[in-house]
Formats: structure tokens, sequence, C-alpha cells
């Protein structure tokens, strides 16, 4: 790849090109990269900001929603001045003035059926942060037709998950449906707003997860596809587990 950085963005990204893993031809992987952002919320603040603090080329950020004095908890990447805004437009400003070389698509509408894969289709990657399942499973399916690697995490009162979805990039690798093959019904499982969840805990996984990003773009370390990582932050304890394809799957199993 050709490398392509001006004297500016060597000096921003000096630490990354340090890095051997990195080096000048990682930081122009990054600098072509687009990636989604569903959702501009606990998860997505954090995404937001180190994302383009670390050079990412193009985001797109995807969300209908405003921001609400009970986001500035754990939302970072919006502010008290910024009371009734689109949290597309908040996340946007947050991440440009730490970085306004990076290129952001705010796309200020909810994801449904009828968009899904046309904005999925124009990222080379995507991360959900969604908080909603309807939302999680509609990104899951739409990636594995679009064959995009996904990135999801999830959060609720002191606990995180986190997974890296590419079923196309390998017949053992899993899907979203190989670990939920159907949404709970619905209050079986609450959310944030109704059980709670510790803002700190949604600043840790929306790094984590910006950091499995960089690390597929990077194509460097251990994918996390395949495998689910657990965190109790109670406990202060990580622990990962294997997730098999399921050759039954609906969506990318054999018979799909």
């Amino acid at each position: 790849m050709e490398i392509n950085l001006t004297e500016q963005e060597i000096v921003r990204y000096s630490r990354h090109i340090l890095l051997g893993e990195v080096g000048g031809t990682g930081q122009a992987r990054l600098k072509a990269a687009r990636v989604l952002l569903v959702g501009a919320g606990g998860l997505g603040s954090p995404l937001a900001l180190y994302l383009a603090a670390a050079g990412i080329g193009t985001l797109g950020i995807v969300d209908d929603d405003r921001v609400d004095l009970s986001n500035l908890q754990r939302q970072v990447a919006h502010s008290t001045d910024r009371l009734g805004m689109a949290k597309v437009r908040s996340a946007a400003m947050a991440a440009q003035a730490i970085n306004p070389e990076t290129r952001i698509e705010a796309h200020e509408t909810r994801l449904t059926a009828a968009n899904a894969a046309a904005l999925i289709a124009a990222y080379d990657l995507v991360c959900d942060g969604s908080d909603n399942f309807p939302t999680r499973f509609l990104v899951a399916d739409a990636c594995v037709a679009e064959r995009r690697t996904l990135v999801s995490a999830a959060v609720l009162r002191f606990e995180g998950q986190l997974s890296v979805f590419k079923p196309h990039a390998g017949a053992d690798l899993p899907c979203y449906r190989c670990l939920y093959p159907e949404p709970p019904p619905e209050g079986e499982v609450p959310s944030c707003a109704e059980a709670g969840v510790l803002g700190a805990v949604t600043g840790v996984m929306g790094t984590l997860q910006a950091t499995e990003v960089l690390k597929e773009i990077l194509g460097i370390g251990d994918s996390l596809a395949g495998c689910l990582l657990l965190w109790d932050a109670l406990a202060a304890r990580f622990r990962t587990v294997r997730l098999p394809r399921d050759p039954a799957c609906p969506v990318c199993g054999r018979e799909a």
C-alpha cells in the first residue's frame, strides 16, 4: 500500500508508526479504512473518539437519538451544552475536535430493514454499539449478507461482552446468530435504562471494541473471531470462551 501521509500526519501518528506492527504502511491502512458505528451512545462514544484519534479515514455514525441529560453519566462524546442536539452531530463534533482529518459521515436515522444493507455495504467494517435486540440482529444479519466484519459489544450493570463476527473469513468462524439464534422474549432481558449500568463499564468495553477494530484493519494480533470475551467489573475478571460455528445456523450454516 502506498504511504500517503503528510508531515503533520506523521507527527500526529508517530507513536503508532514507531510500532513495528503498525508502521507507516499500517497507518496508511487506517487512513484508507471506512468504519460504520451503529449507535453514538455509551459504546459509540469511546469508539468514535479513539477511532478518530487513531486516524481512521472515514467514520460513519448512524443514530436517530438526541442527547439527553441521563446520557452524560457514560456517553463521553457528548456534553451538557449539547443537550437536545442530534447524537450523530454531537459525536461528530467531538471526534473532529480530536482529529479534523477524519471524515465523519453522519446518518441521523434509525437503522431499519429498508436501509441496513445499503448503509453497511458502504463501509469496510461495522461496530455495533446499539442498545436493543432488534437492531443488533438486523446489523448482524446484514453484515453476514454483505460479507462485512462485525465488531460487537454489549454492556449491562457491571458486565460487558465483546466478540468479532466474520463468517465470510473462514468455514469455522461463527456469526452472531450462532451465539444467539433468536432475540430473547420481550421483557426477559432488561435494558440499561431499566437495570442500570456503571458508566465506566461502557468506556472500557467501547475502548476494547475500538482496539479490536484497529487489529482487524491492521491484520495484527489474535482476532476475537470465534471467541467471546466476558468482563465482570465487580470481580475484576476477564475470561474468554470459544464460540463454534453452528452448522444448522439459518444465517451462516450449511443450509443457509
